[in-house]
């Protein structure tokens, strides 16, 4: 056994997971897919896939009740894991919710946090069915495990995309990010004055993106409605240029994002003006849109270019082309993810 230890930041969070991954063997033959996607994906029969996936949000971490409702945390809890089963392809069915909570909470609180997963769970059609409950002497951890069902087979994974393939995103990004900066700035100017009152009605649109984010079933549904079955998917939770890299390296390939294409709301802009942010670095590298990324066959463009809620990106490329970022100028620059970092 070796005497070096390998501090956690070393190899950083995909690092770690691959490390783990190699120590796994899957031994039973209904495991379709283990460690690595949106989601584990266990066939219990010829007609059915069933999807599994699992987040944790830990406090000081993940969330600050500073400024995040309760009931805002709580839904938001199962809106980011209603999106990894999105992600996949799939329909949300059930989930269960383990909570470690310090003592001081009260009970009416944790009432507030389920009841904000209640409403969601009624948003998604989903059965919260268990869970566990224990202390902890720090503050509040979640754990929600999503489960999902999608048809044998159609299960959309990180690493089906192919050269030519058409690069789509949903919604509009960078909000969420934004929204952090206002809520911390807020937070920091209320720790100085606690007379201060935070006035918060011009940043309505990037303060929701962050404090409840919707988990984009909406487009699956949708998706299904015109026919259109994506070669790889996966949702931004850690940024876009992030997620443009899982795909293209489980993929094999390369791909060109075209900046003038990234699709920004008009509030997240002026937002980014004013905290004198380039909007192009918010919308690659924010993360916590939970919007979907996602890549469809060129047969597909005709389907999608009018979609009010889908924009095309740019392209899946050979893998020797690299993975770039083409400028308004139409100058590749090498996209890097420089989003969350979890160690």
């Amino acid at each position: 056994m070796s005497d070096s230890i390998t501090p956690l930041d070393k190899v950083g969070e995909f690092g770690l997971i691959r490390r783990i991954q190699q120590t796994v063997t899957l031994r039973q033959a209904s495991t379709s897919l283990g460690i690595g996607d949106d989601a584990a994906i266990i066939t219990p029969d010829a007609n059915h896939d069933l999807v599994v996936s699992t987040d944790l949000l830990v406090e000081g971490v993940h969330f600050d009740l500073t400024f995040c409702p309760i009931k805002h945390l709580g839904y938001k809890a199962i809106a980011v894991n209603v999106s990894d089963v999105a992600a996949m392809n799939a329909i949300p069915t059930q989930l269960v919710v383990g909570i470690a909570v310090g003592a001081r909470y009260s009970v009416e609180a944790i009432e507030e946090l389920y009841e904000g997963m209640r409403l969601a769970c009624e948003a998604y059609n989903v059965d919260l069915v268990g869970g566990d409950t224990t202390a902890s002497r720090g503050g509040l951890t979640i754990s929600v495990t999503a489960m999902g069902q999608v048809p044998h087979g159609q299960a959309v994974k990180r690493g089906g995309a192919r050269p030519n393939d058409l690069i789509c995103v949903t919604g509009d990004l960078g909000g969420a990010f934004l929204g952090l900066q206002v809520l911390e700035r807020e937070k920091q100017a209320y720790m100085a004055d606690p007379e201060m009152q935070p006035d918060l009605e011009k940043y309505t649109y990037v303060v929701q993106r962050q404090l409840r984010p919707e988990a984009r079933m909406d487009v699956i549904h949708e998706l299904r409605d015109l026919g259109v079955v994506p070669t790889a998917m996966i949702d931004i939770s850690d940024g876009l240029a992030s997620e443009v890299l899982h795909i293209c390296q489980q993929s094999g390939t390369g791909a060109r994002v075209f900046s003038e294409n990234l699709p920004i709301a008009n509030p997240t802009l002026e937002v980014a003006a004013e905290f004198n942010l380039d909007p192009i670095m918010c919308m690659l590298n924010g993360g916590e849109d939970y919007e979907l990324l996602f890549t469809v066959p060129l047969s597909a463009h005709d389907k999608l270019k009018n979609h009010p809620d889908i924009t095309i990106i740019g392209h899946i490329t050979e893998k020797s082309d690299g993975v770039n970022l083409i400028t308004k100028a139409g100058q590749p620059v090498p996209l890097r993810a420089q989003g969350w970092q979890h160690f």
